[in-house]
C-alpha cells in the first residue's frame, strides 16, 4: 500500500497510511465537534479528504468557479518584514499588479491602532496617495492590541502584574479601562481613516488580548457603523475560543469567554461588521489532515451559522497553515481548497 506524503503542523514532512489518515481525519473532527458542540464531518467529507490528501500534485485548486474573494492582513508588512521592499504603496501595486489580489490592505508597522493616533494624518495621506495608485479596494487595517494600554506604555495598570497578587477586582477594572481606552482609539482611527477614502477596515486578531479585547472590538464596530452607516469593516479573530482574562465581560447580554467561531459570528453580526474572519489554531503535534479536519468542522459550523459573508484565516498557525515562516505550498494549497469547497467560505 502506498504511503500518502503530507506533512506536521510546524510543516515538517509526514508519511502516513491511509488507515492512519483516516484515523487522524476522525479524531481532528470529533475534538472539534466535541469542544464546539457542533456537528462532525459526513462520510463524504472524509471521502473528500482522503482523495485529497492522495493525490500527488504539488499544487491543486478549487474548481472552475468556485473561486472565492481573499483578503489580506498586513500585506504591505510582510515584504518589509523580510527586508524586500520598505516602501509600503509599492507593496500595494505588486499585490495589485503583480499578484491579481481581489483587495490590497494598508497598515502601519506597528499593525496596532494605539500608535496610529499620532501620526493618523500621515497615514491619512498615505492612504490617499495609495488609493490614487491602485484599483483594487483598499483596505486599512490594525489590531486592537489592549496590551499595549498597560504600563509602563499605557495609562492602564497592568492585569498581568496584578493577578500574581491576588488582586482579581483591580485586574478586572484595568481591563474595563483598558477597553474605554481602545474603543476611543479604534473609533477616532477609523473615522479619520473612512473620511479619507478607505474601502474597508480590518480589525486583526481580535481576542489576541482575551475577552477584553473582543469586547472592545464589537463596541467600536458599533459605534462607527452607527455614525458611518455604509462602513465596510471585517472583524478577524485571533483564536478559535475567546479568553476569559477577564472572564465576566458581556456583550449584548452574552458572556464572551469560552465562545467558539459559530457564536463568536452572531456577534460581530449584531455589531454591524461586514465580514467576519474565524480562527482555527494549528496544532503543531499533530498531522496537517488531524488540523484540517478539525479546522473544517468548526469553520463549517460557522458558515451555517453566519449571515455576513465568512472569510476564514489562513496563515502561519491558522486554518491548517503550518506554524513555520514559508509555509509549504503542497498543504496550503490543500487547506484552502477544502476549507473553500468544504467549509462553504465566501473568502480566504
Amino acid at each position: 500500500m502506498s504511503k500518502i506524503l503530507t506533512r506536521l503542523g510546524d510543516g515538517s514532512p509526514l508519511e502516513m497510511s491511509e488507515a492512519e489518515l483516516r484515523r487522524d481525519l476522525e479524531d481532528g473532527s470529533s475534538d472539534a465537534a466535541e469542544r464546539g458542540g457542533v456537528p462532525p464531518l459526513t462520510e463524504e467529507d472524509f471521502k473528500y479528504l482522503e482523495e485529497l490528501f492522495r493525490r500527488r500534485d504539488r499544487f491543486i485548486g478549487v474548481e472552475t468557479g468556485r473561486e472565492v474573494v481573499l483578503t489580506y492582513d498586513g500585506a504591505a508588512l510582510k515584504f518589509k518584514r523580510h527586508c524586500l521592499i520598505e516602501e509600503r504603496l509599492q507593496v500595494l501595486n505588486m499585490y495589485e499588479k503583480m499578484f491579481g489580489a481581489d483587495t490590497v490592505e494598508l497598515g502601519h508597522v506597528d499593525y496596532s491602532y494605539k500608535p496610529v493616533k499620532p501620526i493618523v494624518d500621515y497615514e491619512r495621506g498615505t492612504l490617499e496617495m495609495g488609493l490614487l495608485t491602485t484599483h483594487a479596494p483598499l483596505i486599512y487595517g490594525a489590531m486592537p492590541n489592549l496590551g499595549l494600554y498597560t504600563r509602563p506604555d499605557g495609562p492602564c495598570p497592568n492585569p498581568m502584574e496584578l493577578l500574581p497578587q491576588g488582586k482579581i477586582k483591580e485586574a478586572r477594572a484595568a481591563y474595563e479601562e483598558m477597553v474605554e481606552e481602545a474603543v476611543r482609539d479604534i473609533v477616532f482611527i477609523v473615522g479619520a481613516m473612512y473620511e479619507s477614502g478607505a474601502d474597508g477596515f480590518n480589525l486583526d486578531t481580535v481576542g489576541a488580548s482575551g475577552d477584553a479585547d473582543v469586547k472592545a472590538s464589537l463596541i467600536a464596530v458599533e459605534k462607527l457603523v452607527a455614525k458611518y452607516p455604509d462602513i465596510a469593516i471585517e472583524v478577524g479573530m485571533a483564536g478559535e475560543f475567546v479568553l476569559g482574562m477577564h472572564g465576566g465581560m458581556e456583550y449584548d447580554g452574552v458572556r464572551l469567554a469560552g465562545l467558539y467561531p459559530h457564536q463568536q459570528v452572531k456577534l460581530a453580526e449584531k455589531a454591524g461588521a461586514r465580514i467576519f474572519g474565524p480562527v482555527v489554531n494549528t496544532n503543531t503535534d499533530r498531522s496537517i489532515p488531524w488540523n484540517l479536519a478539525r479546522t473544517i468542522t468548526f469553520t463549517r459550523a460557522c458558515s451555517d451559522a453566519a449571515k455576513i459573508p465568512v472569510h476564514a484565516n489562513m496563515g502561519m498557525g491558522v486554518g491548517a497553515v503550518p506554524v513555520c515562516d514559508f509555509p509549504p505550498v503542497d498543504v496550503v494549497s490543500r487547506a484552502s481548497k477544502a476549507m473553500v469547497e468544504l467549509a462553504r467560505l465566501d473568502g480566504l
